[in-house]
């Protein structure tokens, strides 16, 4: 078995304990698309779900590879092929793991309130050196669906009466602090550890994150499902969950200006544009750019990556490869390919690890 030039991603659903993914049941060619409980796509991951009482699914959320002769898990390949796959400063420094995870998520509903660790909080009390700061791209909005993620407070609550709250699940006081920020197609903001948050109904977006599924989530009913007393504050109590909240109150100015990101033109030879999206003005923990191409274009870059096409049709080529590429293709591409070509009308996303 040789390292190929590049690899197709295979379709990876994920158990969740929200609704959703009828839009990917669409991209799917599904031939009655539903939501359910599969809304997300982990299109690269070697980090598996944390789905309390699906225990049985060891390796639910690990990305497979199309090969030549067949698909195989993305950590066999890593394991296999770790300095060519992922470079040999990314190994030094994070092993055979990605260093991030990938996803598509498809909403259905609006998501539990929730927030996840910063890395200082994940090394003390969790003993994982990632955390779970999170990216997102918006793609598209259901047209029966306002568009909005709470994001941060807008007002602090006073500890005890937020603790009440949730004690009481009193949702309308657990969401008296926030307000709905407006997002549309195009939107692109990270959220840091400590952040609480919740994506809203009828999102489907480009997720990219530090590789681990910590969560505490502060309401324990959503869609007709109530979460385990085990999945709601990962296994602790709820002063635990409530020492990760940042509880720092932004407006809504102070919350775009902090969290929204504005693309940073970058250099590409041919007829395309390039733009930084994530990067270390927002976040040391991954890298996300966008590619517009209105013909024929070269591209380098120093990392391995995934190639998401989130519009359009065209070519790649990959050394002695060539794949044609069509709206919601994923390509992973190792790091030993640093150039790659492309042709068509396409529009890309390029997701990579942290430098």
């Amino acid at each position: 078995m040789i390292l190929e030039p590049c690899y197709r991603l295979a379709q990876n659903r994920v158990w969740r304990t929200y609704p959703g993914g009828r839009t990917l049941d669409e991209i799917e060619g599904v031939a009655k698309p539903a939501d359910t409980h599969f809304p997300e796509d982990w299109l690269l991951s070697t980090t598996a779900a944390r789905n309390v009482g699906r225990e049985k699914f060891p390796d639910e959320g690990i990305s497979r590879v199309v090969t030549s002769s067949g698909e195989l898990p993305l950590t066999e390949l890593a394991a296999r092929f770790p300095e060519e796959l992922f470079g040999k400063a990314h190994r030094e420094k994070f092993g055979n793991s990605a260093g991030f995870l990938l996803k598509y998520l498809d909403s259905a509903i609006r998501l539990h309130m929730q927030c996840h660790p910063s890395v200082p909080f994940a090394r003390r009390f969790l003993n994982s050196p990632f955390g779970k700061t999170e990216g997102y791209f918006i793609l598209a909005i259901r047209p029966e669906c306002e568009g909005y993620i709470y994001l941060g407070f807008q007002r602090t609550p006073e500890y005890g009466a937020f603790k009440r709250a949730v004690e009481t699940q009193d949702t309308e006081a657990i969401l008296a602090g926030f307000d709905r920020i407006p997002i549309k197609p195009g939107d692109c903001f990270y959220v840091p550890g400590g952040i609480p948050h919740a994506i809203g109904e009828g999102v489907f977006m480009v997720e990219m994150m530090e590789p681990t599924d910590f969560a505490v989530r502060i309401e324990f009913e959503r869609g007709g499902y109530r979460l385990p007393e085990s999945a709601r504050f990962m296994g602790r109590d709820v002063d635990f969950a409530l020492s990760m909240f940042d509880f720092t109150a932004r407006d809504l100015r102070q919350t775009r200006e902090e969290f929204f990101v504005e693309p940073l033109p970058l250099p590409i030879e041919g007829d395309a544009k390039r733009f930084s999206l994530f990067d270390r003005r927002k976040t040391s923990c991954f890298q996300l750019e966008r590619i517009l191409l209105d013909g024929s274009a070269a591209v380098v870059h120093n990392a391995f990556r995934v190639l998401i096409v989130t519009r359009g049709t065209g070519k790649l080529f990959c050394q002695d490869r060539t794949l044609v590429l069509r709206q919601y293709d994923r390509i992973l591409i190792p790091h030993r390919v640093p150039e790659l070509r492309l042709s068509g009308n396409l529009e890309l996303l390029v997701a990579m690890p942290p430098e």
